[in-house]
């Protein structure tokens, strides 16, 4: 047993430090959504924790919408980037409650959405969005705000498909949730 071990069968536990801690969300940076692969995991606001626990990081990630298909895929990516990165056995713990919401889209991620061609999210969830009041949606290409929904499901179940009156352009728009 070497020093550092916590018990005889927890090879590679050791004390983790606040160094640990801020690799570990650089590292998460570089883990992207797969179904848009210019936002990473901590822009989707998915990650909910990094700490240390019984001498392993854990990562607390809650998915953007229950029964979404590439949660396990992105928690997969997560766990293989941060063992590539040195991190022996890292916890991960799928967080349901509070539910995601696209509220938690960080500011770079909006804008990289943006520049991939897909409209963020306007504002946060509210009643207008329960009455299915339509937003004033703002189009990727020419920043216009004459545009209209085409089908309440764009490219993924989480994205409405748009039309832009001024370019013509169709794009995606990332839904309010």
């Amino acid at each position: 047993m070497q020093f550092g071990n916590l018990i005889a069968g927890d090879a590679g536990a050791r004390m983790g430090t606040s160094a640990d801690i801020e690799r570990a969300w650089k590292i998460l940076e570089q883990v992207m959504d797969p179904e848009v692969p210019v936002v990473s995991v901590v822009d989707l606001g998915i990650i909910r924790h990094i700490d240390w626990q019984q001498g392993h990081l854990s990562v607390g990630v809650t998915p953007t919408y229950s029964g979404c298909p590439a949660t396990d895929f992105i928690e997969e990516e997560i766990k293989l980037a941060l063992e590539k990165a040195g991190f022996i056995k890292p916890k991960l713990e799928r967080q349901l409650s509070p539910a995601w919401t696209t509220s938690w889209i960080t500011t770079r991620g909006r804008e990289k959405l943006e520049a991939f061609g897909i409209a963020p999210p306007v504002d946060s969830p509210n009643k207008g969005t329960l009455s299915h009041n339509e937003p004033t949606v703002r189009c990727p290409q020419c920043a216009s705000t004459h545009t209209e929904v085409i089908s309440q499901f764009g490219s993924t179940a989480c994205k409405a498909l748009y039309r832009c009156h001024a370019c013509a352009e169709p794009f995606d728009y990332f839904k309010c949730i």
